[in-house]
């Protein structure tokens, strides 16, 4: 169907005749779009036009604003699904301490267990850039100590002065959540 101010209902449908379907789905014909509405008006119901382009026009018999009202609930609902796997992020120096990590991967699996994508970023400062293998280090060491929860999405990469990883909620520990 359209989007909402795109649909014809009632006056709005120009149409000489229409195919008419009613609120059980059943057709009722190819009627002249007047006989239609009165069917409509009759039943204290809207006259939807559903398929404009056919020929004739499809117009189907509703309560609009009762079907408006279903749909808008119905993408809110997807929405909020859509919102729960948001993508959370970690970052973390290469020259962290052991106890300062221990902090960090608490964070990582309080969000991992709420089912979320966990982007972990080790920053590079300085001269710390030259070496990178640290930055490896210390993401490996973080994976490690996740991986019976989570499994990196792929191998840690360069970005600029900083190496990250995505990490998602392994499929045994999701289900729990």
């Amino acid at each position: 169907m359209a989007r909402d101010d795109e649909v014809r209902i009632n006056s709005g449908i120009t149409a000489r005749e229409v195919r008419l379907i009613d609120t059980g789905g059943e057709q009722l014909g190819v009627l002249p779009v007047a006989q239609a509405q009165a069917i409509a008006d009759d039943r204290k119901l809207d006259l939807v036009e559903v398929a404009g382009t056919a020929q004739p026009p499809v117009c189907r018999i509703m309560d609009f604003h009762k079907f408006r009202y279903e749909q808008r609930k119905k993408t809110q609902e997807s929405n909020k699904k859509s919102v729960a796997t948001a993508l959370k992020a970690v970052k973390i120096r290469s020259r962290t301490e052991a106890h300062d990590i221990a902090f960090k991967t608490k964070h990582i699996l309080r969000f991992l267990e709420q089912g979320h994508r966990v982007k972990v970023s080790v920053f590079f400062k300085g001269r710390e850039i030259t070496r990178p293998q640290l930055g490896r280090v210390m993401l490996d060491r973080v994976l490690e100590s996740i991986s019976n929860v989570a499994s990196p999405e792929g191998e840690p990469r360069m970005e600029g002065r900083h190496m990250s990883v995505v990490v998602v909620p392994s499929k045994a520990s999701s289900g729990g959540a």
